[in-house]
């Protein structure tokens, strides 16, 4: 039967394929696809974890105390005879050989499976054994990822991208469905086979969207219930324009999305010719549109599409999916260099890390539920309170700079001090390459004006930096107060608000009487709908995901800046912002 979700439209385009579910484990289980000619070992893996549980649960029993309940003994019974249950192990098996999924990925798959079986009985004692099943999956699951494990799933990922197989899947698109996915999630299926996201939690800019825009691949997020309604194979259309996934489509709604999928198609063929194009408007005024990059290969993306420089090098997607160990100097220069190179002498400038709040690190985890990680230890705060992180980080940007011109953009500045000590940092950064004699090269500093009170000091951060780059994903989080990860609250997230567009007025306008260049690094640079905004407001520099440069390029091309400037200023000083913009200029 047809049936609509209805969630927060984050990428463009279409989706249709099968629907692949990624189980909301309390364990954080990895999910990547292995080789052919691996099946057999991850079936192994399986085996021995399986195994292993067995007997622990077989000493248990034997190791019973005598006035242990009675309950108890038939409990581990219970999970014995799931462990040992043919529908669970023959269902793993054949998504490990049909589907190539890693074992972690294929035993909570097929958990999902049995746990809609359960759900659905009409006795209520069956149904409870579902949290049975849950444990035992569980069980199995730590073993397959305890230090006794054959496999480490890092590597043989990195090994295996590119060469993924899908033996008799490998014509029909896939659309991964969960709950949430992490940054790190994300970075794994970012060179994936996926047409299409989907998951129940998130908002406009979380980073599930933000990378789903940069794959420029439909998604939607916030759907609330999408990973419990969908089950594993059903066909879906993911609408990344409406915010809408339908369910087992019927053969003329298939037809219709299928003309619509075509149409995205032929118009993104059509932008492409505006590749070459230099991104001049009607009245002269040269605009600079520069790449937003998660990893030093999204530089040939970049270049593909015609930006002129890397804008924003999200560097903290280096540290994530590590389990704790974060990348040496070496590690990190290396990546930096290979981004620096990949943009063949166009401008890189690198964000230090910026962790926390909706990309933590394993060691930044925290169980206490008061905490807020949004206005925790993140981002500059992190950088300052471990110094021999930060300057180990510091050390190979430096580095990278002797191939190629290199910014230096730091996160989430608020307090004078912190700019003082961050200066500090780097000085002592350089002097221990000059003492060491590392060739290293010069770089221009910028501030990331991302709080609110970073934007009302405009004035003190524009004088003690080269430049200045507005992040508006977080500026307009913490100036109306609203998670950006949180669908609950995601209609309320609104770059059009009146003191954001404040805010941002006031960024460009201090720039300009400082003589300092302001780039806007948000997720707003890449929307065309606010692009004649932007230009009428003075901003002269777009950073954005590639995907959505030839986009804001199109608009640009078509824009007189100089006749825009009135009416941005009417827009920003109304009330209703949105009501003006959408009666057009």
């Amino acid at each position: 039967m047809t049936f609509s979700i209805h969630g927060l439209a984050v990428a463009r385009g279409v989706a249709i394929g099968r629907a692949v579910l990624v189980a909301s484990s309390r364990l954080d289980v990895a999910h990547y696809f292995i080789a052919a000619d691996q099946v057999e070992a991850e079936i192994a893996r399986l085996r021995v974890a399986r195994n292993a549980v067995v007997e622990e649960l077989q000493r248990l029993q034997k190791d019973l105390p005598k006035d242990a309940p009675q309950e108890l003994g038939a409990l581990l019974d219970v999970h014995l005879m799931l462990l040992q249950d043919d529908e669970l192990t023959t269902g793993v098996k054949r998504w490990i050989r049909e589907r190539l999924y890693n074992a972690e990925w294929a035993l909570t798959s097929q958990f999902e499976v049995l746990a809609r079986q359960f759900d659905e009985m009409e006795d209520a004692y069956l149904r409870e054994r579902k949290a049975d099943l849950e444990q035992v999956v569980e069980r199995v699951l730590r073993h397959m990822m305890g230090a006794a494990s054959p496999v480490a799933p890092r590597e043989p990922r990195q090994r295996r991208q590119g060469e993924l197989l899908l033996d008799d899947t490998h014509d029909v698109p896939l659309v991964l469905v969960a709950h949430d996915l992490s940054p790190a999630d994300m970075l794994q299926f970012k060179k994936s086979v996926f047409a299409g996201f989907v998951t129940d939690v998130g908002g406009r800019t979380s980073h599930t969207a933000i990378v789903a825009r940069s794959m420029d691949i439909p998604a939607v997020v916030g759907t609330r219930t999408a990973s419990q309604l969908v089950r594993q194979d059903d066909w879906i259309i993911v609408d990344g324009e409406a915010g809408i996934v339908i369910v087992d489509p019927s053969p003329i709604i298939l037809a219709e999305y299928g003309f619509k999928q075509r149409q995205g198609e032929l118009e993104r063929e059509r932008l492409s010719r505006l590749r070459n194009t230099p991104a001049v408007t009607r009245d002269g005024q040269r605009v600079e549109l520069l790449a937003n990059i998660e990893m030093p290969d999204d530089a040939r993306t970049a270049l593909k599409v015609g930006a002129v420089g890397v804008g924003l090098f999200r560097s903290e997607f280096l540290f994530m999916g590590r389990h704790g160990v974060l990348p040496d100097e070496e590690e990190q220069y290396q990546a930096y260099r290979a981004a620096v190179e990949g943009m063949q002498g166009l401008p890189v400038t690198i964000r230090t890390v910026d962790v926390g709040a909706d990309k933590p690190l394993d060691e930044l985890r925290h169980d206490d539920a008061h905490l807020n990680p949004a206005l925790g230890l993140r981002a500059i705060r992190w950088s300052l309170a471990e110094p021999a992180m930060f300057l180990t980080q510091l050390r190979a940007i430096l580095r990278a700079a002797a191939h190629g011109p290199v910014n230096l953009l730091i996160p989430m500045l608020a307090h004078l001090g912190e700019i003082r000590q961050m200066q500090a940092l780097l000085a002592q950064a350089r002097t221990q390459l000059a003492q060491a004699g590392t060739p290293h090269g010069l770089v221009r500093v910028g501030a990331m004006i991302e709080v609110p009170a970073a934007a009302l000091m405009v004035d003190s951060f524009a004088r003690a930096f080269d430049f200045l780059s507005i992040g508006t994903n977080d500026l307009i989080q913490y100036t109306l107060a609203i998670d950006r990860a949180d669908e609950t609250v995601a209609h309320l997230y609104d770059p059009l608000h009146p003191a954001v567009l404040r805010l941002v007025a006031a960024t460009l306008d201090a720039g300009a009487r400082h003589g300092k260049p302001v780039s806007l690094c948000g997720e707003m640079a890449g929307d065309p709908a606010l692009t004649r905004l932007l230009l009428g407001l003075g901003l002269r520099s777009f950073s954005m995901h590639p995907a959505q440069i030839l986009a804001v390029k199109q608009e640009v091309l078509r824009a007189d800046a100089a006749r825009l400037r009135d009416w941005a200023l009417q827009v920003v000083a109304a009330e209703e912002p949105a009501a003006l913009l959408a009666s057009g200029h």
